[in-house]
């Protein structure tokens, strides 16, 4: 007769095994992720509280107000979202098609290259003697300049997944366009953001040079500063473009997180 008040070893509690123990899931966030936006923070802080205070000429203290650096920013954001919006539904596509189409491969490649091998003021320069002047010649130029490396990365991800995972697929039963976004795009998400974030920045650092045809953002404070040897504005100006490069790379690398799936992340 077994006393029902004696629990049956199991596997987990029998002599000489272990209890099996799950893996922990990797966090999203640790305190490194937040040095960059406080270092970035603590930055523009320090501008924003020299530009206060310090003995500013009348010029430079009406070009540097803190509403114009705000609508500047704004401009300078709508711009880099822009190209990177047109950049992304240009090059995945693309990208994936190459995959599927190998011919096309050299061909893409050799759009995208020529389009990065131009000097970007000059594409700029193009597109707005073809076009016009203001926010889209400017788009449209930095979006040719800046499709290479989300091509270039969507290609390589794709390439990198392993058969054996798409035939698995494909053996329960999913249609191409299954085992495409359900398995091949999620598992090429870190190497596609990692081109999209190359993107972005490249978008924010030549945004500037959008000055010479009336595209707005930072740039019109760093160029006049240069021009006119404002140290102080272009300083100022530089250093907003960088911080804004820097956040907007930190972004990329949330949203690329959110995006990864937590098995590969």
């Amino acid at each position: 007769m077994v006393d029902p008040s004696i629990t049956p070893p199991t596997e987990t509690t029998r002599p000489g095994r272990t209890a099996a123990v799950s893996p922990e899931r990797p966090r999203l966030f640790t305190w490194r992720d937040f040095v960059i936006p406080l270092v970035v923070a603590a930055a523009v802080g320090a501008e924003v509280y020299y530009l206060n205070t310090a003995d500013l000429s009348k010029i430079v203290e009406a070009q540097m107000t803190f509403d114009r650096i705000m609508d500047s920013t704004v401009e300078h954001i709508q711009l880099a979202l822009a190209v990177t919006g047109l950049v992304l539904a240009i090059a995945i596509p693309l990208g994936v098609a190459v995959t599927r189409v190998r011919w096309l491969e050299p061909v893409a490649l050799l759009v995208a290259n020529t389009g990065q091998a131009v000097p970007s003021i000059g594409l700029v320069a193009i597109v707005a003697l073809l076009w016009d002047i203001g926010f889209w010649p400017v788009v449209v130029a930095l979006t040719l300049f800046a499709v290479l490396p989300v091509l270039r990365n969507t290609i390589v991800g794709l390439d990198q997944i392993d058969l054996g995972i798409k035939d698995a697929a494909r053996g329960m039963g999913m249609s191409p366009s299954g085992v495409l976004f359900r398995v091949e795009l999620p598992l090429a998400v870190p190497v596609i953001a990692a081109g999209a974030r190359t993107a972005l920045v490249l978008a924010v650092a030549t945004i500037p040079i959008g000055y010479f045809v009336g595209a707005g953002g930072l740039g019109d404070q760093l160029m006049q500063g240069i021009k006119l040897s404002r140290n102080q504005q272009m300083f100022a100006a530089a250093l907003f473009v960088a911080c804004l490069a820097l956040i907007l790379d930190w972004l990329g690398g949330v949203v690329e997180r959110l995006l990864t799936p937590a098995g590969i992340r």
